[in-house]
C-alpha cells in the first residue's frame, strides 16, 4: 500500500529542522566569536583557533577538577594529537635524536656538507609557558628544518623538561647546560660548526629561556664558546607588572590571554594558583613593597616605551599590596627568571638581538623594553614590530592555518639570521 504524502507534516519538519539549524548556528557563533581588534591580521582564522583552544583548555580543567589528571597533562595530550597532524616533508635536511649534558636534543643538518666551509649555528628553545608543546613535532619540527635548510646551519632544539613535573629554575638549567654542551669545541668541531657563527632563539617562553641563556653564556667564563646572536620572538620577560600598556590593551585578545599568562607564571614557578588574582593587581608590586623598590625603574614603561605604544593607558600600583609573594616566590625578582630584570652590566654582555613584538600580544611591552634596555647597555638590537599581529603566529604560519603574518614573521626572523649570522 502506497504511503499518503502530508504536506503540512513535511512542511512542519522542515521548519524544525531549520530552526535546529539556526539554533546550532547561533550557538557556535556565540562560542566562536569574541570582539578582536580591528587591525588583527584574518581575525577568522584566530577566532576558530582561539575556540578549538578554549575547548580543549575548559575539558582539560573539569577532567582536572574530577580528580582524573593534571589539566596541563590533558592540553598537552590534545596538541600532541594535533601536531601529529602535521606532515612533516622537507628535503635537504637530516635529523638524529641525542643528548647534551643529559638534556634530550634533536640536531638537524643539511644534507649537502661542505668539507671545506664551516657552518653556522642556531640552538633552539620552543614556547608554550614553560609547559606546554613539543618541539620534535608539527610546527616546531618543520620550523627547524626551514631554519636548517635555509640557513645551511646545524640546529638544534632543546626538549626540556617542563611544568608541571618539573619547576624554575630546571627549564632554564636544562636550556643552560645543552648549549654550553653545544658550544664545547669537540662538539663544535664535530658538527663543523665555526665557533663564532652561534645564536640561540626561543619564541613566547622559549624567547625567555633564549634571553636568560644569552646573559648567562655572555658573563660565563667556564666555556669557551659564545652567542653571537639571539633573537627572541614575542617573548615574556617580566612576571612584577601584569598591568603594563599591553596588558591593558591586549587582556583578551587571543591566543594568549592575561590571567592565562599569570596562571603559566605560577606553574612555573611552582606557586600557589591561587595568587592570580593578587598578581593581576599587581599587589605584589604595590608601593609598600620594599623588595620590588630595585627593579621599578627596569620595568617603568612610562619612560620606557613611546608615547603610541603607551598610548591612555595609566599604571597600576597599588598603595598596600600583599608582603608575602614576594618572600614567598622569590624567584618573581630572579633574572634567570625575568631576563628583563639584569642588571646593565649584565645585559652589557649580551649578545646582540633581533626581538619580535606583536602589537596585539600582552607581551609586546615586555619585548621593547627589554629592547631598550639592551640598547642602553650599549648591545645592538633590531626591534621588528608587527602591527597586525597576534602572540603565537609563528607556530601558526604552517599546515593546516597557513596565517600570512606567521609566514612573514619566520620570513623575516631568518632572512636577519641570513645576514648577521
Amino acid at each position: 500500500m502506497a504511503k499518503t504524502y502530508h504536506p503540512r507534516r513535511s512542511h512542519f519538519i522542515m521548519k524544525l529542522l531549520c530552526g535546529f539549524t539556526v539554533l546550532l548556528t547561533a550557538a557556535v557563533a556565540y562560542y566562536v566569536y569574541i570582539p578582536l581588534p580591528r587591525r588583527l591580521s584574518e581575525p577568522w582564522k584566530l577566532l576558530v583557533v582561539a575556540a578549538a583552544f578554549r575547548g580543549v583548555t575548559q575539558v582539560a580543567d573539569i577532567t582536572h577538577s574530577l580528580g582524573l589528571g593534571h589539566h596541563i597533562h590533558i592540553i598537552n595530550h590534545a596538541v600532541t594529537i594535533f601536531e601529529s597532524l602535521i606532515p612533516v616533508d622537507f628535503e635537504g635536511v637530516q635529523s638524529h635524536d641525542a643528548e647534551f649534558h643529559s638534556v634530550p636534543v634533536r640536531v638537524y643538518e643539511p644534507t649537502q656538507m661542505n668539507q671545506v666551509t664551516l657552518r653556522r649555528a642556531v640552538v633552539f628553545f620552543h614556547g608554550g609557558g614553560w609547559s606546554l608543546g613539543f618541539p620534535k613535532l608539527g610546527s616546531y619540527d618543520l620550523l627547524c628544518r626551514k631554519m636548517a635548510a635555509e640557513l645551511n646551519a646545524v640546529v638544534v632544539t632543546v626538549d626540556y623538561h617542563m611544568a608541571p613535573d618539573v619547576r624554575f629554575p630546571v627549564q632554564y638549567e636544562d636550556c643552560l647546560q645543552a648549549t654550553r654542551h653545544f658550544l664545547r669545541p669537540e662538539v663544535l668541531a664535530h658538527y663543523s660548526v665555526e665557533p663564532q657563527r652561534v645564536a640561540v632563539c626561543g619564541d613566547s617562553a622559549g624567547g625567555n629561556l633564549a634571553a636568560a641563556v644569552a646573559q648567562q653564556i655572555g658573563k660565563d667564563n667556564s666555556t669557551a664558546g659564545t652567542l653571537k646572536l639571539q633573537v627572541l620572538i614575542y617573548p615574556v620577560l617580566q612576571a612584577l607588572d601584569f598591568n603594563t600598556a599591553s596588558y591593558q590593551q591586549n587582556l583578551n585578545v587571543p591566543i594568549l590571554y592575561r590571567e592565562l599568562m599569570v596562571h603559566y607564571w605560577l606553574e612555573y614557578l611552582g606557586a600557589d594558583p591561587n595568587l592570580i588574582h593578587s598578581l593581576l593587581l599587581n599587589n605584589h608590586t604595590a608601593q609598600d613593597q620594599i623588595l620590588a623598590d630595585p627593579h621599578r625603574t627596569k620595568l617603568d614603561w612610562m619612560t620606557l616605551l613611546p608615547k603610541h605604544m603607551r598610548k591612555n593607558y595609566k599604571p597600576v600600583i597599588p598603595a598596600v599590596g600583599t608582603p608575602s609573594i614576594l618572600k614567598d616566590v622569590p624567584a618573581l625578582l630572579d633574572s634567570r627568571a625575568a631576563p628583563l630584570l639584569a642588571e646593565e652590566e649584565v645585559l652589557s654582555m649580551a649578545a646582540r638581538a633581533y626581538i619580535m613584538t606583536c602589537e596585539h600580544d600582552v607581551l609586546r611591552d615586555d619585548g621593547t623594553m627589554y629592547g631598550l634596555r639592551l640598547q642602553q647597555a650599549g648591545v645592538s638590537v633590531t626591534l621588528q614590530h608587527y602591527e597586525d599581529c597576534f602572540h603565537g603566529c609563528v607556530s601558526f604560519a604552517f599546515w593546516p592555518l597557513y596565517f600570512s603574518v606567521g609566514i612573514r614573521a619566520v620570513e623575516d626572523y631568518i632572512a636577519w639570521l641570513q645576514e648577521n649570522l
